[in-house]
C-alpha cells in the first residue's frame, strides 16, 4: 500500500481548473440519460418494485410517518414488513423526488413519477461520478480524474444496473463504494472515513454492504501486512512507533471503523438482522437465485424462466469478461508506467490486482466452496454483482495510465463527452426494457391508488403464511364462524381500516385483511387481542364477543427498533467526537 501522493494537490489555479472540470461529471451522466428523458424510463427488472416502493413511502410521507417500516398495498393489501427488510437511502430518495416532481407548477400526477426514475437514475450516476473523483485526485490530476469518472459513471456494469436491471439501490450503492477505497487506500486510515462509506452502503442496498464490507476486510488485511513489512524493512523510517504497533493501530482504526459505521446504520440494521426469523428471508435464495446457477456462462434449464434467467447471465458474464480483460490491461499499464518512471508516487497497483484477481476467482465455480462458508455471502444471490467492486478499480488504474497524458480542460471536456456518447449509445440499445402497458408509472400509479394492492414479495412474506392462499380480491374486514372463513365474493378490495367498529349477532371471528406480523397491536374496545388464530394465508383473525365492538389497529415500535435506534445515537455521537479539532476530516468524511 502506498502514501498520498502530493505532486496532485490542487492548489491555487490549479485548484479552480480542478473544480471547473467537476461540472463534466453531472453532464456526463445527463449525457447517460438523455436516452430516457427522450423516450421515457426503462421498464427494467425490479422497476415495479421500486415504484411500488416510492409510492408507499411517499404516502405515509404525506401522513407524517417518516420512517416507514410497513407497505400496506402488497401482498393484495395485506401488507408486508417490506422497509423492515430492504434498507432506506433509496426508496426515500425514490419518495422524495416523486413527491417534488409531481408538486411542481404545470406537472401532473403521473408525470412527476414518470420523471422520478430518470432523476434518480441522473442523481445516482452523478453522485458517483463525484464519489470516484475524489477517489482518483489524490493519484492522478484533475483531468484524468474527471475522465476515469466519466468511465466510472458511464461503465457497461453501471448502465446495466441502470437500464436493464433498474436495481435503483444498488445503483446508488455505486456512489459509496469509491469512498470505501478512498479510506483504505489514502495514506492515513481513520475510523471516521471508514465509518461513514460502510454506513451509507448498508442503508442503500445490502448485496452491496456485503461485498464492500468483505472489500474493507481484504483491503485492510494487506494495509497491515504492508505496513509491517515496511517498518520492519526501515523502509519507512516515520513509523518510529515500530511495525508491531503500526499494524496494530492499522488494524484497530479499521475495525473500529467497521463498528461504527455499523453502529451508524444499527436503526435499519438491527431490525433487519433481528426480525428476518419473522418472515420467509430464504426465499431470497431460491431456484435461479442461488450463488451455484450464477457463475458466469452457467445454464440452468430449458423452462421459460429459465432460458430468460439465462439470458441476464449471459449478458452479465459478456461485461465481466469485458471488464476483467480491461482492468488487468490498465494494471499492466501501471506496472509499466512505474518502470518507466521508478521516482514516480507509488500506485496501489498490487492490492488493486489481488482485489481484481479475487474477483474473477469468484466468477466461477471453483470458488463454490468459498460462497458456501463465509457469512451471508450467498444472499449475494449473484456472483457477478462483484462487478460493482471491479468497475472503480479499472477506472482508477484507468485513470494513473490516462495521467501520463498532457490533458487541458479543452480537450478533456470533449473526451468526456465522447466517452460517455461511446457508452451510453450501445447500452441503450442492448439494455434498455421495454414497458408492458400495465407496467408503465402511470399504470402503476393508477393501481396503487385503486385499492387493488399489488403482488407479495416470497422473502418479506411473514414466516406461517402462504401467499398461494391470499386472495387477491379480499374486502378490508369481514365476519366468520371460524378462523378459517373465506372472504365474500361481492365485496371491493381493500386494506384493513386502522380503526373500525363492528355489530356481531354473536360471538364470531373477525378475520382482517392484514398480515399477522408481531408489531402489529389490535386492541378489542381497549384491550390487546389475544394471539390472533393462525390462517394459512396468514391474515389476523381474532375473536369479538356478541354486541359492539370497537377494533384499533396499530404499528408499534419492537424493542429491537429502539435498540437499534439508541445504538446509531451512539454512534452519531460518537462519530462527531472523532471528527472534533479535525476540520481536514470533516471535509472527507
Amino acid at each position: 500500500m502506498t502514501g498520498l501522493p502530493q505532486d496532485h494537490a490542487p492548489v491555487g489555479a490549479a485548484a479552480r481548473a480542478s473544480r471547473g472540470g467537476l461540472v463534466l461529471i453531472p453532464l456526463a451522466a445527463l449525457i447517460a440519460v438523455l436516452p430516457l428523458i427522450h423516450n421515457g424510463y426503462s421498464c427494467g427488472h425490479d422497476f415495479d418494485f421500486h415504484l411500488v416502493n416510492w409510492f408507499e413511502a411517499a404516502k405515509q410521507f404525506s401522513h407524517g410517518n417518516l420512517y416507514p417500516h410497513w407497505a400496506y398495498t402488497p401482498a393484495f393489501n395485506a401488507g408486508e414488513p417490506r422497509f423492515v427488510f430492504y434498507p432506506p437511502l433509496s426508496w426515500m430518495l425514490g419518495a422524495l423526488l416523486g413527491l417534488l416532481l409531481m408538486h411542481l407548477p404545470g406537472v401532473s400526477e403521473a408525470a412527476g413519477w414518470s420523471a422520478a426514475p430518470i432523476l434518480f437514475t441522473w442523481i445516482a450516476l452523478t453522485a458517483s461520478g463525484l464519489t470516484f473523483h475524489r477517489l482518483a485526485r489524490p493519484f492522478v490530476s484533475a483531468n484524468a480524474a474527471v475522465l476515469a469518472a466519466t468511465l466510472y459513471l458511464a461503465n457497461p456494469y453501471m448502465l446495466f444496473t441502470a437500464y436493464e436491471r433498474t436495481a435503483y439501490g444498488e445503483l446508488l450503492a455505486a456512489a459509496w463504494i469509491p469512498l470505501l477505497f478512498h479510506a483504505m487506500l489514502r495514506d492515513r486510515v481513520t475510523i471516521p472515513r471508514v465509518a461513514l462509506p460502510l454506513a451509507l452502503l448498508w442503508l442503500t442496498n445490502a448485496p452491496a454492504a456485503v461485498m464492500g464490507s468483505y472489500t474493507l476486510a481484504v483491503l485492510a488485511a494487506m494495509r497491515v501486512v504492508a505496513g509491517y513489512r515496511r517498518s520492519a524493512s526501515g523502509s519507512a523510517p516515520e513509523l518510529a512507533t515500530g511495525a508491531g504497533i503500526y499494524s496494530l493501530q492499522l488494524a484497530l482504526r479499521a475495525m473500529g471503523g467497521t463498528a461504527l459505521g455499523l453502529g451508524l446504520a444499527a436503526f435499519y440494521v438491527v431490525p433487519a438482522a433481528y426480525e428476518r426469523h419473522f418472515v420467509q428471508i430464504a426465499m431470497a435464495t431460491i431456484t435461479g437465485m442461488r450463488i451455484d446457477q450464477n457463475f458466469l456462462f452457467e445454464h440452468t434449464g430449458t423452462s421459460s424462466d429459465a432460458l430468460d434467467h439465462d439470458k441476464v447471465l449471459h449478458t452479465a458474464s459478456l461485461i465481466a469478461v469485458v471488464l476483467l480483460i480491461a482492468t488487468v490491461a490498465a494494471l499492466a499499464a501501471t506496472l509499466l508506467r512505474r518502470k518507466a518512471r521508478p521516482s514516480a508516487t507509488a500506485f496501489p497497483t498490487l492490492p488493486l490486482a489481488i482485489l481484481t484477481a479475487g474477483i474473477a476467482f469468484l466468477l466461477t465455480p471453483l470458488s463454490l466452496p468459498l460462497w458456501n462458508h463465509a457469512p451471508q455471502a450467498s444472499f449475494l444471490q449473484f456472483p457477478w454483482r462483484l462487478l460493482a467492486i471491479l468497475a472503480p478499480i479499472l477506472a482508477l488504474a484507468t485513470a494513473h495510465a490516462l495521467d501520463r497524458l498532457p490533458l487541458k480542460l479543452a480537450a478533456t471536456a470533449c473526451a468526456a463527452v465522447l466517452l460517455a456518447i461511446g457508452f451510453t449509445h450501445p447500452a441503450y440499445d442492448v439494455f434498455r426494457q421495454p414497458c408492458d402497458p400495465e407496467d408503465t408509472a402511470p399504470a402503476r400509479l393508477a393501481l396503487f391508488h385503486s385499492n387493488a394492492g399489488t403482488d407479495p414479495t416470497d422473502e418479506y412474506t411473514p414466516a406461517t403464511a402462504d401467499n398461494d392462499a391470499l386472495t387477491s380480491s379480499a374486502p378490508p374486514y369481514w365476519l366468520a364462524s371460524s378462523a378459517t372463513g373465506a372472504p365474500p365474493a361481492t365485496t371491493q378490495p381493500g386494506p384493513a381500516p386502522m380503526h373500525l367498529s363492528v355489530a356481531a349477532t354473536q360471538a364470531e371471528e373477525l378475520i382482517l385483511n392484514l398480515r399477522n406480523y408481531p408489531a402489529w397491536l389490535v386492541t378489542v374496545n381497549g384491550v390487546p387481542a389475544e394471539h390472533p388464530a393462525e390462517r394459512q394465508d396468514g391474515l389476523v383473525a381474532i375473536a369479538i364477543p356478541a354486541g359492539s365492538s370497537t377494533i384499533d389497529l396499530r404499528y408499534v415500535r419492537t424493542r429491537d427498533q429502539t435498540l437499534g435506534d439508541a445504538i446509531s445515537g451512539l454512534a452519531l455521537v460518537l462519530f462527531v467526537w472523532t471528527l472534533r479539532d479535525r476540520p481536514e476530516l470533516r471535509s472527507a468524511a
